[in-house]
């Protein structure tokens, strides 16, 4: 029998995104790190790459060797197809391999670390420091946070993000953070409404709406469906509250 996130995992399989993010914002985080030293032949690490929407246009807008990792293979195979599409398979690979586990990748091997929607896997915090030793000196990272965005926080969300994410904070507080785990923050920008709709809670919307059908009387599968509903019409009512977050960070030595 399934688990709950293999279940929540084969929802978002063969989606755009499995997070909110969008090409333009990832070409203008790359496009703002660049007056920072960034090498116009990077080595890249995107940390939980999922199907490589992310790292494809870090390949592209880059130039560099990019290698994505992450644990779900309907993912890495996915991502692999694009790049063998792309014929990028000389400077662009994947690996199955965890964020929590990273020995297997030399300290200082890396220009530029990449992490769109996957940080809150290892936690901000301790993702920042276990991450930290992979930069060279003098290193980038690029990264999405889910962050309140507002003072005055809705009843109805706080509620709900204090189950779901309780780690959630503020883009102060996270610039903290980063600055108290080796780091200084270059710059900071919120994602558009647009980066949510368009190619995950557009497309999760109308997956979700099938699998009702699919899976009509299981309440399995009504459990994780209902909790992804809730979740799209949260951020219908409430998005202006909270919101994902890119921080550009550089390695402090």
């Amino acid at each position: 029998m399934a688990t709950e996130m293999e279940r929540f995992l084969a929802l978002h399989d063969g989606l755009p995104r499995q997070a909110p993010g969008s090409d333009p914002a990832t070409q203008d985080a790359v496009r703002r790190l660049r007056p920072h030293g960034l090498p116009d032949d990077p080595a890249v690490l995107d940390i939980g790459c999922g199907p490589g929407r992310s790292l494809m246009m870090l390949g592209r807008v880059t130039g560099g060797r990019v290698t994505g990792i992450d644990l779900h293979e309907p993912f890495l195979a996915e991502a692999q197809a694009r790049i063998d599409e792309a014929g990028l398979g000389r400077r662009m690979s994947v690996r199955k391999h965890s964020m929590l586990e990273l020995d297997g990748f030399a300290d200082g091997g890396f220009d530029l670390l990449w992490a769109e929607g996957s940080i809150y896997i290892a936690g901000f915090d301790e993702g920042l420091r276990r991450w930290r030793r992979l930069l060279k000196p003098g290193g980038l990272v690029g990264l999405t946070e889910l962050t309140w965005l507002a003072k005055d926080r809705p009843g109805e969300a706080k509620a709900f993000w204090d189950a779901a994410y309780p780690a959630m904070r503020t883009e102060a507080e996270n610039r903290t953070a980063a600055e108290a785990a080796g780091y200084t923050v270059l710059d900071s920008f919120a994602l558009p409404a647009e980066a949510w709709w368009d190619e995950y809670y557009g497309p999760l919307s109308e997956r979700v709406a099938a699998y009702r059908q699919r899976h009509a009387g299981d309440p399995d599968w009504t459990a994780v469906l209902d909790a992804a509903a809730a979740e799209i019409d949260l951020y219908r009512r409430f998005g202006d509250s909270y919101g994902y977050v890119f921080y550009l960070l550089k390695r402090v030595d």
